[in-house]
């Protein structure tokens, strides 16, 4: 089977799961750091006739990282693509697994990812929850908002996104008119978030964390929960 994926987090996910069947990945897939395969462009610009050159039995996509106008150019081509909607960390999981599937996988990590997905937090054994905003983009600034997998994640942390009650998935805001928090997630994808870019505009405590572990649906979760509970802990 010949896979070509348009999602970062798909792209890791088949690389570890099934060795060999990616032919082509985009440019913004960063892992496995040794990945070897025909780059076609970005996530939201894919080489179109790149991706219908490599002759793929099955192109990976998903609602939001892709448009759906090369998704309609790649079926008119014949190709079947299939298009995941994850919203939640369960429906990124179940996701997993029906993508994995049909390559005729069901890998150990992912019921691991599930094991450690499927405790909650719970007060006061993990302690209060928190509520925090979550930048994305500056210059505008951009947050997470309602009905997100990252939103969702952050919940399962004991951290309430302030913004989840946006009619948007990721409004605008101006820092100066946020509701009340007491924490700043700041991770470094898609801006490059770091200490020296982004706590400066905001008086709450800043946390600057992994993107990869805040946003990627793949093998990444099952180290995301513990990596992250660390990077956001309060001081001391």
């Amino acid at each position: 089977m010949r896979v070509v994926s348009l999602v970062p987090s798909l792209t890791e996910a088949v690389a570890v799961s099934a060795p060999g069947l990616l032919v082509g990945a985009t440019a913004w897939c960063s892992h496995p750091p040794d990945l070897d395969v025909r780059r076609v462009a970005g996530t939201k610009n894919p080489d179109v006739e790149a991706v219908i050159a490599l002759a793929p039995d099955l192109v990976l996509a998903n609602e939001e990282e892709n448009r759906a106008v090369d998704l309609d150019a790649l079926r008119a081509a014949g190709l079947d693509v299939d298009v995941t909607r994850i919203r939640t960390v369960a429906e990124g999981l179940a996701e997993l697994r029906r993508v994995l599937g049909r390559l005729g996988t069901a890998p150990a990590w992912l019921d691991e990812a599930e094991r450690v997905w499927a405790v909650p937090h719970t007060v006061p054994h993990d302690g209060p929850r928190r509520r925090a905003v979550v930048p994305i983009w500056r210059r505008p600034w951009m947050a997470v908002g309602s009905d997100t997998f990252t939103g969702d994640l952050l919940g399962r942390l004991g951290v309430d996104n302030v913004l989840a009650d946006s009619p948007e998935r990721y409004p605008r805001f101006d820092p100066d008119a946020l509701p009340p928090h007491d924490l700043v997630v700041l991770p470094d994808e898609p801006y490059a978030f770091d200490a020296d870019d982004g706590p400066e505009a905001f008086a709450a405590p800043s946390r600057c964390v992994s993107g990869r572990h805040l946003t990627w649906y793949g093998p990444s979760l099952v180290e995301a929960r513990e990596l992250l509970t660390a990077q956001l802990a309060p001081p001391g």
